[in-house]
């Protein structure tokens, strides 16, 4: 009986020892003056940080939805809320006028958790293998989409939708798709070819979004 005591409690002595709670800083408060890298910013002097580095408020207004896509978001991502650099996690406000779309994109750098706050959205994603999961969301409802998997939402009501997003990342990346193809100089004849659009749509999409050639 002893035996089977001492073992538990001696692996549970090394895992404290060797888990990450035991580093000697307890954050990393990202200092937006200095350098950043894929791994964030470098830390702020422990001296010089306050309960405001660990306080944000820029999400509680309605975001303006008056544009193409006719939908707002606000991040609170590391360069918005340095308290959260190094923590791998971040959030952001989703506001979705009726009508209004977030295109198909990715995050390549951390999962998305959607939490519906107002209204009706529709969202969805689709894996590698093309499988597509949809699903018409109510307040209080909740959807996940893995990294790096292309997704969308969609206002699905005829009111203002709110949510927020929070994801496994300070600096989750986004890279939407309609602005890869249309909203650059890529030559027009590359992107017919690789998406089978003819010229005109191409040109009507470029001149909408920004692209050219």
């Amino acid at each position: 009986m002893v035996k089977m005591v001492v073992i538990p409690l001696f692996f549970i002595a090394a895992l404290l020892i060797c888990s990450p709670s035991s580093h000697a800083a307890d954050f990393c408060v990202g200092d937006l003056k200095g350098p950043t890298s894929p791994a964030g910013y470098s830390c702020k002097d422990p001296a010089k940080v306050t309960v405001d580095d660990f306080v944000y408020s820029g999400l509680a207004a309605v975001g303006n939805t008056t544009n193409l896509i006719k939908a707002s978001v606000a991040p609170a991502f590391a360069a918005q809320f340095p308290g959260l650099n190094g923590l791998g996690i971040s959030v952001a406000r989703l506001d979705l006028a009726p009508g209004g779309v977030i295109p198909f994109h990715t995050h390549p750098a951390g999962n998305e958790v959607l939490t519906v706050l107002q209204g009706v959205i529709c969202a969805g994603f689709v894996d590698t293998a093309n499988k597509v999961y949809l699903k018409t969301l109510k307040k209080g409802d909740i959807m996940i989409f893995p990294t790096g998997l292309l997704h969308f939402q969609v206002n699905g009501g005829g009111s203002l939708a709110t949510a927020i997003v929070s994801f496994s990342s300070s600096q989750p990346g986004l890279q939407i798709l309609d602005y890869v193809l249309f909203a650059n100089d890529l030559p027009s004849l590359l992107v017919e070819k690789t998406t089978f659009l003819d010229d005109a749509q191409v040109k009507k999409l470029k001149g909408a979004l920004g692209g050219t050639n």
